[in-house]
């Protein structure tokens, strides 16, 4: 027996990653979505703990530096806590697939799952620049030089300590950048909201203002500790660099030189012995020796400040450390405002965008319709489109988002938008839900204002209206025949240019569209959906299929024509009833006995005749009242002539047949 061995899967397709019970992580997955913004937000909070390093040392009024202790212990405590988020991501990266270069050519590409060559590939690329940064140099530096730092060694352990912070923080500055990358590829934007966006390049900013203005506070604590190293040098050997620590600071023989020295008049703000530059306000307002909230809001303001106006009123000594912090945040200064600013400024006209738009239309077409020279009535009514068309729309194109869909999507949006509003047109009450969404998915949705006219009599008809919201009036002459006028009201869920389904129904239908009958004006706002010619040829294929005397009667009851027809033929059925009743009166009239002339008689014949007389009279009188009627029969007859003469609408044929 042929015994098979199990092959080992090492790639797989996106879409059946979920179906793979492996311990890899898929890079486009909701939990990688999620735990790199939340180390997203971790990072950005590294780089605002790490320059608040640089507040730790603080000058004393005996002229000695110290550093405060326990915003050692809390500046520990947060960075390590920061530390472990970069340690997880580590072990992130370890167990998370990544594309195949080779399956890049169409598609997402496959995933390698095989977790040698995902740690073999994160050795070789990224692997030791995540180590770097995650490394906790900064606590390991101050609780190991905290006795050089309150000692006579004290100057070279600060500068070892300020040169790894700022190669940490530039190393994890340049991990944010893959890592938002990364983000906006897989999610296709950072953040949504406008608002978000808006803040999110705020929050850069005002980090920007912090990193510089904790570096001002540390460069400004190192120009006062120069000038009194300069002092010192000068009054040697009675002077040493470590009287300058706190800790030593009652040491008998610094308090016998402090005594003796001018140091403090010599270094103060406004002494000609060394000149300060752009630090000069760190001693004017006693920054260097303020607590710590007081120096970091100060500080944070000067970086904001200066950033703000790209370094302009700065004035600087010739010290090159100084000089070369100056241009670096002039031209950060410059970026920033170029790029953050100018991001958060396209976040925040965002919202306004389509109002803008707008109006800068608008204004064109006031221009297009002054050169063109249009008459007031037709400009009012273009601005009163305008202004509806917005209003209702807000400038979005509905159509143009809805065809940039795939179909199935297409046709589920257009099911929850028109579906309710379909079913409220009775001609389509009987149709079955799969005919429901083809029609749905036809239907185009327009917008008319007040004095519109959607079609006049004798004109094609082309579209097929079914009103959602308005009234309009539908009215006839019949061809313009003299003294031939009907008017009705539409309104909502009644429809308008049934003479197209008509035509769509004629199982030889003519290439040539159908002419109204009617001519239809917009009373007020109309919103309605409308189908084409080619849309209504379809929906009365569907109507064949039903085959129902119920769709005809119902075709019957809401059309416009068939209403006009019905009520012009009763009234002509009436007009003719009433000519033939008041003729059969008039013959009976004229053949009664009582109308002839009367003999002599006697005189009681006589009484009697003249009771019969006034009878006759009577008679008389009648008959020639509708001898009057009948000669008003003329007029009558003409409307007669006029009602009965409208011709019946073309019969609807529902029927199935085979063509």
């Amino acid at each position: 027996m042929k015994v098979f061995q199990k092959k080992k899967l090492s790639r797989v397709f996106s879409e059946d990653y979920d179906g793979v019970q492996w311990k890899i992580l898929d890079p486009r997955g909701r939990p990688i979505n999620i735990w790199n913004k939340c180390f997203l937000i971790a990072s950005l909070t590294s780089l605002f703990v790490d320059p608040l390093f640089f507040y730790l040392p603080s000058v004393n009024d005996e002229i000695c530096m110290d550093a405060s202790y326990p915003m050692e212990i809390v500046l520990t405590i947060v960075r390590s806590v920061i530390d472990a988020f970069y340690l997880v991501q580590i072990l992130v990266q370890f167990r998370t697939a990544y594309v195949a270069p080779s399956s890049r050519v169409f598609g997402r590409g496959e995933l390698v799952i095989d977790s040698s060559k995902i740690a073999s590939r994160y050795l070789r690329k990224d692997f030791l620049l995540d180590v770097l940064a995650t490394l906790p140099l900064p606590q390991v530096l101050i609780w190991a030089a905290i006795p050089s730092l309150r000692g006579s060694n004290r100057i070279g352990a600060k500068h070892a300590l300020r040169l790894t912070i700022i190669s940490q923080f530039l190393l994890r500055l340049c991990l944010i950048f893959p890592l938002s990358s990364h983000i906006i590829k897989t999610t296709g934007v950072m953040v949504e909201a406008a608002w978000a966006g808006a803040v999110y390049n705020l929050v850069l900013f005002m980090l920007a203002s912090h990193v510089m203005g904790s570096c001002w506070y540390l460069l400004a604590v190192e120009r006062q500790e120069q000038c009194w190293k300069k002092i010192c040098d000068q009054q040697q050997p009675y002077c040493q660099y470590w009287y300058f620590d706190c800790q030593r600071k009652n040491d008998n023989s610094r308090i016998a030189w402090y005594q003796r020295s001018n140091i403090s008049s010599l270094c103060g703000p406004s002494s000609n012995f060394f000149q300060f530059g752009i630090f000069n306000d760190a001693l004017t307002y006693r920054v260097t020796q303020s607590s710590f909230l007081n120096k970091y809001t100060y500080c944070f303001w000067w970086g904001l400040r200066n950033l703000s106006s790209i370094g302009q009123n700065l004035l600087t000594t010739t010290d090159i450390n100084e000089i070369n912090f100056a241009v670096v945040l002039a031209i950060l200064g410059l970026l920033l405002f170029a790029l953050l600013i100018g991001n958060m400024q396209t976040f925040l006209q965002s919202t306004t965008m389509r109002l803008e738009e707008w109006r800068i239309r608008r204004t064109d077409t006031e221009e297009w319709m002054h050169h063109r020279q249009l008459p007031h009535d037709l400009k009012e009514r273009v601005r009163k489109y305008d202004v509806y068309r917005w209003v209702t729309t807000r400038g979005v194109d509905e159509e143009s988002i809805v065809r940039s869909l795939p179909v199935d999507l297409r046709r589920d949006i257009k099911r929850h938008l028109c579906l309710d509003l379909v079913r409220r047109v009775p001609l389509f009450d009987q149709m079955d839900e799969c005919i429901l969404d083809a029609i749905c998915e036809r239907l185009k949705p327009l917008l008319y204002t007040t004095g519109t006219c959607l079609v006049r009599e004798a004109d094609p008809v082309n579209e097929m209206h079914f009103i959602i919201r308005g009234h309009l009036d539908s009215y006839t002459t019949d061809g313009g025949r003299t003294g031939f006028f009907n008017s009705c009201q539409l309104g909502p869920c009644d429809f308008c240019g049934e003479e197209l389904l008509t035509w769509a129904l004629d199982p030889r239908p003519s290439i040539i569209l159908p002419s109204s009958t009617r001519t239809v004006t917009v009373l007020t706002e109309v919103e309605a959906f409308a189908l084409a010619a080619e849309d209504v040829t379809f929906v009365a294929s569907q109507f064949r299929k039903l085959h129902s005397k119920q769709l005809r009667h119902t075709f019957r009851f809401y059309s416009n024509q068939w209403r006009t027809w019905a009520a012009c033929f009763i009234q002509a059925a009436w007009f003719r009833y009433k000519r033939r009743r008041e003729a059969a009166a008039l013959n009976k009239a004229k053949q009664s006995p009582l109308a002839a002339p009367l003999p002599t008689e006697p005189r009681d014949e006589r009484i009697r005749s003249v009771s019969l007389g006034q009878k006759a009279s009577e008679f008389a009188v009648y008959a020639a009242t509708l001898a009057a009627s009948n000669r008003k029969g003329g007029s009558m007859r003409g409307e007669l002539e006029i009602i009965s003469s409208l011709q019946k609408p073309v019969e609807p044929d529902f029927s199935v047949e085979d063509r």
